[in-house]
């Protein structure tokens, strides 16, 4: 697993589907950079509507499918629905340079089409900030020969007087105190309201290869747009402002800084809005390590970019200059009419690209930042061959754009009724002569591009299944597509650029619970991708800045990924790897790490408020709401995170048991023994039968259930019913709280379970989740129903979302976020890729041999199956309350009859259709579970 350690990124390829802004192929030619090459196709109705293909919105293109390395993907891009004239577009991997561009122009109408094609190139440059367009401009800085640069968040340790929650979990993988803003040197710095107060501190190591004679150390930075009022101090020996620093003030007055350790002294920092540089005299210094430490004297917020340190002669001679970027490449002609060198400026490597000479083209340069209007407006511009948009603000200039778009333009291509047309075309990259050798031999003849095709296409997921399950097969296919192509680059943590699994391409930013359950898609379609899914948002054990990697809403589903990987693939590495950092992130969430402060009730329930507003991820759950609109984060205390916790410490408890930490385990046992009783003691609410959120009074004490004015109990819904999830209730009160899920007029409902009881007052019907039914939590009852023996309950939900899922995919295309109630059709983003992954675990439990599906309970020591999938020979340790059974689900190959046995004695199973088998287990026991044909 050494190649999981210390990095975040996935083990995908060079080229992918990795852009941001309009759907194609891209090129990350160094990962360090953050720049990316797309080449978009845009196809259109030659001299009619174009179908600009923008990934921030349904614009008419559809993930088709994939191979779950990327190596080759597809999408259908519609131009006259549904199927009557559309294009599907491919790339196929022919080595790490080359990918094959496919086009199948598609005329299913009763007339002939005339369509045109764009090959639209461009460099895209590193984001300011997640889901932004604006580019950032980092600086840099020009030093003299005797002078080293230490970047402020080069830090050893920096520390708030007062410590912060996010200490130790500090959003999106970011240092303590990192910033990120355009002009600073790298495009980072210290900042987040440090120098606020007296005694911030931030600490270095400066190595100086050569001894000062007389040194001077000149410190970069800009004071915060909202400072407070600063405090006064004094010292002997006082910086002096170089440039920059008498700007416009803003709020509060100067800042005193004092500095120690390889300099004692003091410098007052002038107020002003833009980045200045301060020269401190530190006389002789010696050759080696120092330490030096910065104290704020408190009073005004500050950003530190960071500091040079120089012979004092030299100060004049440092300079900070912005970094320009230039979008517009060098264009040259080819070896042939049909090719094109492209070189960026920026981008170290070459790029060409090869289409099919039998079409008119013309190869045009778009000047603009907004493709999609631009194209459409100037669709019917048969003369130019370069196109200037200038957009201007409201009331200001006219600016030139900062985008430019290389346009291939194929036109026209006609394509005759029912008839298809199909284009092949070529991208490369490497140095000048590689690109101009790749063109050169580039065999474009039609039946060695299609032979290309269909063999990298053999890699492409094939689901397959039993033939009861093949009118879910499209939509399947669909999701599995949407799923393994949603990943965006770059994404920026810890001072680094990731490739990253998205939800969808609208967010590019690392949210913790959707790609928990991405995760748990790949898992059904690769497990190396579900693996690499999990190591970018656990942390190396001992990060002082991140417990795990942190955005949106803390629901833990790390562990649930984990237990999902090890029941299918049993390799004690992943175990070894994964254990100490799911450890860490347990800790982190139960109150027990770092500046956590999930754990501040005297009731032992837990709450995330103070690391973001949303505690299970349903934005508008109404207890929820509630809470924040009536300022109550710091006195009441939700369900979910500590029913979670819960069952997070019986996962790690497992993984323990494992590795033989016993120690560990104890630990973990203890954490039950106190989280359990907190929740039926002060939760759960026999009036209503859902446990409640808990009110506190200020000194933490509970005071009671948290109700509506109608003095309904406000957590009628699934975090009322959750301590089902962690395997605590009562037989009183699992009989009650299932009676309420499968409930018409509560919970259930015909697309599945309803977020909120319907009969509830607070019910409404046009939530985004209050009124809708999304599929995570489909999955947990899902699970938890074969844990608590209930697995025809387990197949309703699962089935009901196959099929709302069939309906929707087969209608719209869509890959839908989430499904309204009233309707039962599909909402929300059309191609998620995250929350919405657990139809995938549903078909594959139901509709796939080879599968052992098993709740939470079970730990599976091996795992074999024949490669006829007609013979399952597993070792298992069953958990949960010893005197009851829980089931586990074995899809076989469906041609014949099985026998099952566990631990050599014969059991019945329930056949639920041919080849598939709910088998019950008896909970609390380790054994042999062994299904094999009877004839």
């Amino acid at each position: 697993m050494e190649e999981l350690r210390g990095t975040h990124d996935l083990r995908l390829p060079a080229w992918g589907p990795y852009t941001k802004a309009y759907m194609g192929i891209s090129h990350i030619p160094d990962p360090a950079l953050g720049l990316r090459f797309d080449l978009s196709v845009v196809p259109g109705f030659y001299r009619g509507r174009v179908q600009v293909p923008n990934v921030k919105w349904e614009s008419g293109y559809h993930p088709w499918e994939a191979s779950s390395d990327l190596r080759y993907y597809a999408y259908r891009h519609e131009l006259q629905w549904k199927d009557d004239v559309y294009v599907d577009v491919s790339f196929s991997a022919v080595d790490g340079q080359r990918r094959l561009v496919r086009c199948a122009c598609v005329n299913n109408t009763d007339l002939p089409q005339a369509l045109a094609l764009h090959y639209v190139a461009a460099a895209h440059l590193p984001p300011l900030r997640p889901n932004s367009d604006e580019p950032i401009r980092p600086g840099k800085v020009v030093l003299p020969r005797s002078a080293v640069w230490v970047d402020a968040l080069d830090y050893t340790e920096l520390r708030y007087a007062t410590p912060r929650p996010t200490d130790n979990l500090m959003p999106d993988g970011r240092l303590r105190g990192q910033i990120r803003d355009h002009d600073f040197v790298g495009g980072g710095g210290i900042g987040d309201g440090w120098g606020a107060e007296a005694g911030d501190s931030v600490a270095y190591q400066v190595h100086l290869p050569a001894a000062l004679q007389e040194g001077a150390l000149l410190l970069r930075w800009r004071m915060a747009s909202v400072a407070v009022r600063a405090s006064s101090g004094s010292s002997a020996h006082d910086g002096v402002p170089r440039r920059g620093g008498s700007s416009t003030d803003r709020e509060g007055g100067s800042l005193r800084l004092q500095l120690r350790g390889l300099v004692e002294t003091g410098a007052t920092v002038p107020a002003g809005k833009d980045l200045a540089e301060m020269v401190v005299p530190i006389g002789e210094v010696a050759a080696g390590t120092h330490e030096l430490t910065i104290v704020s004297g408190g009073g005004a917020a500050i950003e530190l970019d960071g500091f040079a340190i120089c012979e004092s002669a030299d100060v004049a001679s440092v300079a900070f200059e912005t970094v320009t970027w230039q979008s517009v490449p060098d264009l040259a002609p080819g070896p042939t009419s049909s090719t094109l060198h492209l070189s960026y400026r920026d981008l170290p490597v070459c790029y060409g690209v090869a289409w099919d000479g039998t079409f008119r083209s013309q190869v045009r340069e778009l000047y603009t930042d907004d493709l999609d209007c631009f194209m459409r407006r100037t669709v019917h511009d048969h003369v130019r061959t370069a196109l200037h948009d200038r957009w201007a603000p409201a009331g200001g200039n006219p600016r030139p754009p900062r985008q430019h778009f290389t346009d291939v333009f194929l036109r026209p291509i006609t394509v005759e009724a029912h008839s298809f047309v199909t284009i092949y075309g070529l991208v490369c990259c490497g140095s000048e002569q590689q690109v101009q050798e790749m063109l050169e031999e580039w065999d474009r003849s039609p039946d060695t591009c299609q032979a290309t095709y269909e063999r990298v296409r053999a890699f492409a997921v094939k689901l397959g299944g039993h033939e009861a399950g093949q009118r879910y097969q499209p939509s399947q296919e669909r999701m599995a597509a949407t799923t393994l192509t949603n990943v965006v680059y770059p994404v920026c943590i810890k001072r680094t650029y990731i490739r990253h699994n998205a939800p969808g391409r609208w967010w590019d930013s690392l949210y913790t619970w959707d790609s928990g359950f991405i995760g748990l898609g790949l898992v059904e379609l690769d497990v190396d991708r579900a693996v690499d899914c999990l190591n970018a948002y656990l942390t190396e054990p001992g990060d002082p800045h991140a417990a795990f990697v942190h955005h949106g809403s803390p629901v833990p589903v790390q562990f649930y990924l984990f237990l999902e990987i090890w029941n299918r693939r049993q390799e004690r590495a992943l175990l070894e790897h994964f254990y100490p950092r799911l450890r860490q992130y347990y800790a982190f969430l139960s109150g027990q790490l770092g500046s956590s402060t999930t754990r501040t009730l005297e009731s032992n329930l837990l709450k995330t408020w103070d690391y973001f507003y949303n505690s299970g991820g349903w934005d508008d759950y109404p207890p929820q709401v509630y809470v924040h609109q009536h300022g109550l984060e710091s006195r009441v205390a939700p369900v979910v995170t500590t029913a979670h916790c819960i069952r997070a410490a019986r996962i790690l408890g497992m993984m323990a048991g494992a590795l033989g930490q016993q120690d560990d385990l104890a630990g973990y046992e203890r954490d039950i023994a106190l989280f359990e009783p907190a929740l039926q003691e002060h939760a759960w609410d026999p009036r209503s039968g859902y446990f409640s959120y808990v009110m506190h009074d200020d000194a933490g004490r509970p005071v009671g259930h948290l109700r509506h004015e109608s003095g309904v109990n406000y957590n009628q819904g699934l975090d009322g019913a959750y301590p089902l999830v962690a395997g605590i209730c009562t037989p009183l009160q699992e009989e009650r709280l299932f009676a309420h899920l499968q409930s018409p007029q509560r919970h259930w409902t015909p697309i599945g379970l309803s977020t909120v009881d319907r009969s509830a007052p607070y019910f409404r019907e046009d939530g985004y989740w209050n009124g809708a039914v999304w599929m995570p939590y489909q999955w947990f009852y899902w699970k938890t129903c074969l844990d608590l023996g209930r697995p025809g309950f387990a197949r309703q939900i699962a089935e009901t979302g196959l099929e709302v899922w069939r309906r929707e995919v087969d209608a719209s295309y869509n890959c839908c976020e989430h499904f309204i109630i009233g309707t039962g059709r599909g909402a929300g983003w059309h191609q998620f890729g995250g929350l919405s992954t657990p139809v995938l675990s549903w078909y594959a439990a139901y509709y796939r041999a080879g599968r052992l599906t098993t709740g939470f309970d079970v730990w599976a020591r091996h795992v074999q199956w024949e490669t006829d999938r007609r013979s399952l020979d597993a070792e298992l340790v069953t958990y949960g309350q010893r005197g009851r059974s829980l089931y586990v689900i074995a899809s076989m190959a469906a041609d014949r009859h099985y026998r099952v046995v566990w631990n050599d004695v014969p059991r019945m199973a329930r056949s639920v259709r041919s080849g598939v088998l709910e088998i019950e287990l008896p909970c609390g026991q380790e054994g042999r579970l062994q299904v094999a044909p009877t004839d």
